[in-house]
């Protein structure tokens, strides 16, 4: 119990930290590349008007880009603080990226950064565009780093298990980078916040044409952010087939999450609307299968006849496997090394599991006396069960099954406000080039309220894809039980308390210093 308390409180807290974080950087990879585009119409026209507009996006960057930096050294601390195990077992590979990142990206921003800022007048209108597309690089190369290791520890690739030191070291750094998985992730993660940046830029020239205010300025940063947006937007979407399409073959049991998917059967159909069943949980069909058996996984759908097989298979009239069929195993899946498997139940993992962690024992025990032929033997052993590593911690098959009604409403809310994006950029391109957006009152109080609506549509991207992936931190390898550091769970929880406080603390003074800066308005 005490175990279960540490590990929920230093989920939360991570948890905590990373959608904070995630509210300042989407913005800032966002106005990173729009001011770059603006301030190239500068340069490239030598109209001041570009350059005041330019200078004033900037300031909304400044603002985002400090605050997202202080809570992101608090994010990367967190991995030595609370997950100790996890970057005693990972450190190679993990902190390979993590470290790229700090060298070279974030040396990128910090460097060019004051240049962008402070250095107007102070040096050529080249050298100055030079600085902010240097700035605006920089922030996607450090989202590029930490999403390739975020993505390494959805589907492991690149590695091998060194039984002496108990850790997994990389072998082929081109296949943590170039992972399928990686690319994808990271072109639908950057993607994501140049549609937040777009729709925010949108927003907030909205809120002017309501007050009569700088509408030569709202409107021209409408035009770049609204083109620039439904680019993104439309990329976006690719991307996102192409993340369920990963999903499907490499975490099987986060599509069936998402989907609310028990059973499979040929041609399975996509949900598009739906309210899931609460009585309809895995965790009851022990204590009355018979009842479990007849419950319905949905109170009320509508579904896209074989849709599902579709996006996950690339096929109609195929199966897809359900949660139920994840645990009795039979399907295929792709393992790490990129090989297609029938999946055994989850119960012969655990074992195999267990057997490839008593082969561990066995080898370091054969090492430290010296007993080459019991090492090679255990050694053997290891190496035909490793990918069944990590189920030597699961004590019950249902601990893989994630939190199946927060990732299929998130998932659901996520496309549907992606949906609503594509009309509303479509709208706002429609408007401008009929020079009536500053005549649609009703339109202008929209884009206002599409701010919060973008940042929920981001977070709850985050959510589907992080706790979709639960229990684990390294798909199949290390589950998060297994991951945390020995510290107490009120250690944790007081610094929960602290982190809430501060992180709020931040996020009211961005909103009120951005507040001050909008009113103000760009400089004369």
């Amino acid at each position: 119990m005490i175990l279960a308390s540490l590990v929920d409180m230093s989920r939360l807290q991570f948890a905590l930290t990373a959608m904070f974080h995630w509210i300042f950087v989407p913005l800032t990879i966002g106005l990173g590349v729009i001011i770059a585009l603006m301030e190239t119409y500068y340069v490239r026209t030598g109209n001041e008007f570009w350059k005041r507009t330019t200078r004033f996006w900037m300031k909304i960057f400044a603002i985002n880009f400090a605050i997202g930096v202080a809570t992101g050294i608090i994010l990367e601390f967190q991995f030595g603080t609370n997950w100790s195990n996890y970057a005693w077992f990972v450190g190679d590979i993990f902190g390979a990226p993590l470290a790229i990142e700090g060298m070279l990206a974030f040396f990128l921003e910090s460097t060019f950064f004051a240049i962008m800022f402070f250095g107007w007048n102070k040096v050529s209108k080249n050298v100055h565009l030079l600085s902010t597309w240097l700035v605006s690089l920089g922030t996607i190369l450090s989202a590029f780093w930490i999403l390739i290791a975020n993505a390494w520890m959805q589907f492991p690739v690149g590695m091998e298990f060194n039984p002496d030191t108990v850790r997994n070291e990389m072998v082929d750094f081109w296949a943590v980078v170039t992972s399928p998985v990686a690319v994808n992730k990271f072109i639908h993660t950057a993607t994501n916040a140049f549609v937040l940046g777009s729709v925010v830029v949108i927003g907030i020239c909205c809120w002017y044409l309501l007050q009569k205010r700088e509408e030569e300025f709202s409107r021209r940063s409408i035009k770049i952010a609204a083109v620039f947006g439904l680019i993104s937007l439309v990329v976006l979407i690719w991307t996102g087939d192409g993340s369920a399409y990963h999903v499907g073959k490499k975490q099987p049991m986060k599509l069936a999450a998402m989907e609310g998917l028990y059973k499979s059967k040929e041609g399975t159909p996509l949900v598009a609307i739906g309210i899931l069943n609460p009585r309809k949980d895995i965790r009851r069909m022990k204590e009355d299968s018979l009842s479990y058996m007849l419950e319905s996984p949905y109170i009320f759908n509508i579904s896209i006849p074989e849709g599902l097989s579709l996006l996950a298979n690339r096929k109609m009239g195929t199966i897809v496997p359900g949660i139920e069929d994840i645990l009795n195993g039979g399907y295929t899946y792709t393992n790490r090394n990129g090989e297609e498997k029938i999946a055994p139940p989850i119960e012969e993992r655990m074992q195999r599991g267990r057997i490839a962690a008593e082969a561990l024992a066995t080898y370091n025990k054969a090492r430290i006396s010296g007993d080459e032929a019991n090492m090679t033997e255990a050694k053997k052993v290891l190496d035909e069960n490793f990918d069944h590593f990590g189920y030597a911690y699961i004590k019950d098959p249902v601990e893989i099954v994630p939190n199946v009604p927060l990732v299929f409403y998130s998932f659901r809310i996520m496309v549907i406000l992606g949906g609503f994006f594509l009309l509303f950029f479509s709208l706002t391109i429609y408007f401008e080039r009929k020079a009536i957006i500053g005549k649609q009152r009703w339109f202008q109080y929209l884009g206002i309220i599409s701010i919060p609506l973008v940042y929920i549509c981001s977070q709850c991207g985050w959510i589907v894809a992080e706790v979709g992936r639960q229990p684990w931190t390294i798909q199949d390898l290390l589950p998060v039980s297994a991951s945390v550091s020995s510290v107490s769970s009120s250690a944790v929880l007081t610094t929960i308390i602290l982190f809430f406080a501060l992180f709020t603390a931040l996020l009211a003074a961005e909103i009120g210093i951005m507040i001050k800066v909008i009113r103000k308005g760009p400089e004369a």
